[in-house]
């Protein structure tokens, strides 16, 4: 396993997809037309057609095509993108919110695909697999020994609903290989991590993503946490990209009261689009706090930014990442999509979150680097904006457009300045992936303990962070945790938590010394 000497936030971008097909054929003239004259617009389709029909050597043209839509969208804006036909099945699953498949959370380790842990009720959950089992076969597939890519896995295990799969696996605990018939079946991709009550009387929700289901998906959360009291609700949108821009503004409308204005767009020709909440809202007079970061983005800021400007709630954090562009999908005939910037949205004050992107996409992405060193994440007065006019609130509060959301109430990163990579880092895959290697280590110490027995043996030992910072160590990264010790430990005994009791057993330990729940917390 090799990870990158240098670790910096990872910023994810889910944007806006509308449905817009574009047809993916080109028509072309025969041979003898090339010389005619004709717009800027053909000389690209007439080129590609040449050089198929008389170019004097065999040439990919598609590939040609593929880097000329890049070079074209890289011309534009940082969110105009192009999404290769490899890549835009998984981006599809992941907003869709589901896909087909056995459902496990799998980890290639070494040379064998082990599973990390069943989906609750899912098919393989259902037909025995256990954690820590490896898969040798898919039906009469080899997977082990062949350090198969994550795709190729994926396509042997998905299939379509109520097809079958034989899977041979070899269950370490047991010392034997098992033959485990699986039907396939919809697997749900989730948006809303949890919804648990942190108090008597305060509910939290995470968000990790806007997908097709995450409205439902928070009103399920929303609606058993008023029935167990909460009248206060904290949510969580940190790290959180965006995705789509109804589901978003969906969740506002429980929150704001009728005709408050939610966000509006504005296009190219100056066209103004609003959206207003409605008379529906489901928690319009109970306290609302949105928890927001330096990865906050895009339709996580349209729900802070409605709620911050109607003086709604509180939104607790650090400046947002600064995406206020629209995009739309134009999909073609090989699976390929390109999502192209058709507006821009604007909160309801009227102000612009977007921060410039005229010196280019690469001086753009690298200014969420250049807050780490000029200190904004561990001071608000070192926040910058480039947009210095300003909004105001109905009831008369400052706000700022011009490059994110800046928080009501400021809470700094946990670890030392200098130490940043250290707290992504502990929000990575890496943490999951040492926690299931010292699970296939140790999983029989664990055997039979209640949570609180487990919180005790975590909080009592240091091994498993002293594990951790050689694995580290071992796999390229030169980090010194010793100074965050605490904060790691927390995150190691929530992701140990995670793979043995559930992801809601995650959240409470992660939790319950988090900064901004505190935050929050100490405010009611």
């Amino acid at each position: 396993m090799n990870f990158n000497t240098k670790y910096l936030p990872i910023l994810i971008f889910a944007t806006l997809a509308l449905g817009i097909v574009l047809g993916g054929l080109l028509n072309f003239p025969n041979t003898a037309d090339y010389l005619v004259k004709n717009n800027s617009k053909n000389k690209l389709n007439k080129l590609i057609d040449f050089i198929d029909n008389e170019y004097v050597d065999d040439v990919n043209t598609d590939s040609i095509v593929n880097l000329t839509v890049d070079n074209i969208l890289a011309k534009l804006d940082p969110h105009s993108v192009y999404i290769p036909p490899s890549d835009q099945q998984e981006v599809m699953e992941s907003m869709k919110g589901n896909f087909v498949g056995i459902g496990v959370n799998f980890y290639m380790y070494k040379d064998s695909v082990a599973v990390i842990k069943p989906v609750e009720n899912g098919p393989s959950a259902k037909a025995g697999i256990k954690a820590g089992d490896r898969i040798l076969y898919a039906d009469k597939t080899k997977l082990f020994g062949r350090k198969l890519p994550s795709d190729s896995l994926y396509s042997k295990l998905k299939g379509t609903v109520g097809s079958n799969i034989e899977l041979t696996i070899y269950r370490k605990s047991e010392d034997k290989r098992l033959k485990v018939k699986i039907k396939r079946d919809i697997i749900p991709l989730k948006s809303v991590d949890v919804a648990l009550l942190l108090s008597n009387k305060t509910g939290y929700i995470k968000i990790n993503r806007f997908s097709e289901t995450t409205y439902s998906e928070f009103m399920l959360g929303l609606t058993k946490l008023k029935q167990q009291g909460a009248n206060s609700l904290i949510i969580d949108v940190r790290d959180n990209g965006g995705g789509y821009m109804e589901e978003a503004i969906a969740i506002a409308d429980e929150l704001l009261t009728d005709k408050q204005l939610i966000v509006f767009t504005k296009n190219k020709n100056g066209n103004i689009d609003k959206t207003f909440a409605t008379a529906k809202g489901n928690f319009e007079k109970r306290n609302v706090f949105i928890l927001i970061n330096e990865n906050t983005a895009s339709a996580s800021e349209i729900l802070a930014g409605a709620v911050q400007d109607n003086d709604r709630g509180t939104i607790v954090g650090r400046r947002s990442f600064g995406k206020g562009l629209v995009q739309r999908e134009m999909n073609f005939a090989d699976g390929s999509a390109v999502r192209l910037t058709i507006a821009r949205y604007y909160t309801p004050t009227g102000r612009s979150i977007q921060k410039p992107y005229s010196k280019g996409n690469e001086a753009y992405f690298k200014e969420s680097e250049a807050r780490f060193g000029n200190g904004e994440l561990y001071e608000k007065d070192s926040i910058k904006v480039s947009d210095t006019i300003k909004f105001r609130t109905k009831k008369g509060k400052i706000v700022y457009g011009g490059g994110g959301i800046v928080p009501d109430v400021f809470v700094p990163l946990e670890v030392e300045h200098g130490n940043e990579s250290a707290a992504y880092l502990l929000q990575s895959g890496i943490v999951g992936n040492f926690v299931f290697e010292q699970l296939d280590k140790h999983r029989s110490t664990f055997k039979g303990l209640s949570f609180d027995q487990f919180k005790t043996k975590m909080n009592a030992t240091d091994f498993y962070f002293n594990a951790f910072q050689k694995f580290i160590f071992g796999n390229g990264l030169d980090l010194n945790f010793g100074k965050s010790k605490a904060l790691v430990k927390r995150y190691l005994a929530a992701e140990f938590a995670r793979q043995l009791y559930g992801e809601n057993y995650y959240y409470q330990i992660v939790l319950k010394e988090d900064a901004m729940v505190k935050k929050v917390l100490n405010q009611r």
